[in-house]
């Protein structure tokens, strides 16, 4: 089982910022995971069309419609 909540940080103890339906005493293990406050949306922007001339859009998006109609699974013995 498995919960996300958030929390912060406040000299180097996780606080949390809502309640935890976690019984008191109990053990649990934590995955960190950071959150992004500031995107550098320059530096999207700066990728807009980077790709523009590299492929061939309609001959790519031609393929992905050809490659789904691909059975490439085996049939499921029962």
């Amino acid at each position: 089982m498995s919960d996300t909540v958030r929390v912060r940080v406040k000299d180097g103890v996780l606080e949390p910022l809502e309640r935890m339906n976690l019984p008191e005493g109990k053990e649990v293990v934590i995955s960190v995971v950071r959150v992004v406050e500031d995107p550098d949306e320059e530096a999207f922007l700066r990728s807009a069309g980077s790709w523009k001339g590299l492929i061939n859009v309609e001959e790519f998006i031609r393929q992905v419609y050809e490659d789904r109609l691909l059975n490439s699974r085996e049939e499921p013995k029962l």
